[in-house]
């Protein structure tokens, strides 16, 4: 096994630790974080194993998912990209097998309204099975078993993503090429959630996503992938949701304090969508 430690211009003494402690590791340390997708990418030459392993600074594997998880590969030859059961500290299950983001479903998660559409395939759908392996449209970047026959024919990901939806662009493009993306169940992975980013400003309420980057890659995604059209529904479709929440606060008489939350999205939707040029180019 060959182990590559990309440092992102951490500034806790991780780097003088590994040299210490880690000598047999291939350490490798930008000056600048170059982001989730720009810095794996970097050292993706360097990997000479039949398989690459992305595993986040967040990510905890168990003591047998190494070994299960190649097994699976080994035995099955068209599985290209391979993620796994993941819970919190807490042992909650999280989203592990996701399905592909569209301006639809974004909208009916963000307005709330997805209860009146159950035929739609939101992004992140517990309902089903997480005891069984299963094809999925895309997995988390925690854990990240890639193929090196894939990404010898896509490559690894997009760097204009600076952070999010790197992984979900880079699920398509395999997908597209005939590859199949699969969910295995049979090992846990713990994932804190939101470490990666921390350096990079003020985390959300949610605890996890930089709203501003998140809305970016978005951006970025949806016209890669849908067009000046498909980004365009997004943007009023964004704007449309925020109008939705903000009147159900009001309906309810809660703060108008509050209100200032959708409109300050909004205001940043509307920014991004102007400073890409339309979802055209990355912002950093």
């Amino acid at each position: 096994m060959q182990t590559i430690v990309v440092d992102n211009a951490s500034n806790d003494g991780s780097v003088e630790l590994i040299r210490r402690q880690f000598a047999d590791c291939q350490l490798v340390v930008n000056q600048r974080n170059l982001g989730f997708g720009r810095a794996n990418n970097r050292v993706l030459d360097l990997a000479q194993g039949r398989y690459v392993l992305l595993l986040n600074s967040d990510a905890f594997v168990s003591p047998d998912t190494l070994d299960k998880t190649v097994a699976y590969m080994d035995a099955h030859p068209r599985c290209g990209i391979l993620g796994v059961k993941l819970v919190g500290r807490d042992g909650v299950l999280q989203p592990s097998a996701r399905y592909f983001p569209t301006p639809w479903n974004l909208f009916l998660a963000r307005s709330g309204l997805s209860r009146l559409f159950t035929h739609v395939r939101m992004v992140d759908d517990m309902t089903w099975d997480h005891a069984s392996v299963r094809q999925c449209d895309w997995v988390p970047g925690c854990y990240y078993l890639i193929r090196k026959e894939l990404l010898h024919q896509v490559g690894l990901f997009d760097p204009r993503y600076f952070l999010y939806y790197e992984e979900v662009d880079h699920c398509l493009a395999a997908k597209r090429a005939g590859w199949e993306v699969v969910f295995y169940p049979h090992t846990t992975v713990i994932h804190v959630g939101g470490e990666s980013a921390r350096s990079e400003g003020e985390i959300t309420a949610g605890g996890r996503q930089l709203e501003a980057l998140q809305i970016e890659s978005e951006l970025l995604y949806f016209r890669k992938n849908h067009g000046v059209a498909g980004v365009s529904m997004h943007v009023l479709l964004t704007t449309l949701a925020d109008a939705i929440i903000a009147l159900k606060r009001l309906l309810k008489r809660q703060s108008p304090a509050r209100f200032g939350v959708y409109a300050r999205h909004c205001a940043i939707v509307w920014s991004l969508f102007g400073r890409t040029r339309c979802g055209m180019r990355p912002t950093r």
